[in-house]
C-alpha cells in the first residue's frame, strides 16, 4: 500500500494525490495536522532520504521560526521536524521499498507507470 503524508491545502500534495487518482494508484494519506508524524518516524525517513531534501528551508515555518541562523545539526532538524510537522517538505510517499519526497510529474511517471 502507498501511504502519502501532508497536508490537503499543499498544492504539491493535491498535485501528487491527482496523479496517483488520475491513474487509479491506492494510497492511504496522512495528515499532518490531523496526526503529526513522530520522530522515529522521520529518522525512518532520513535513512532513506537526505535531511537537506526532507527539510523544506523554502516554506513559511522555517523561516517564521527562525531557524536558518542556527546551523542545526541533524539531531536538531530531526527534532525540529518531529515538534513541527510542516518544516517536512510534502509530499513524502512511502511506496514499496522508496520514499518519494516532493512532486515531480516526470519522475512519478517513471516510478508508479513503469
Amino acid at each position: 500500500m502507498t501511504h502519502i503524508y501532508g497536508i490537503k491545502s499543499c498544492g504539491s500534495v493535491q498535485k501528487a494525490l491527482t496523479f496517483l487518482d488520475a491513474h487509479a494508484i491506492a494510497y492511504t494519506f496522512h495528515d499532518f495536522k490531523k496526526t503529526p508524524v513522530s520522530r522515529e518516524k522521520i529518522e525512518t525517513w532520513a535513512a532513506h532520504a537526505p535531511l537537506s531534501i526532507l527539510l523544506n528551508t523554502k516554506g513559511t515555518t522555517y523561516k517564521t521560526l527562525g531557524l536558518k541562523g542556527l546551523d542545526l545539526d541533524d539531531n536538531g532538524k530531526i527534532e525540529w521536524m518531529g515538534n513541527h510537522n510542516l518544516l517536512i517538505k510534502r509530499p513524502v510517499i512511502e511506496y514499496k521499498d522508496q520514499l518519494i519526497v516532493g512532486f515531480d510529474p516526470s519522475y512519478y511517471e517513471g516510478i508508479f507507470l513503469s
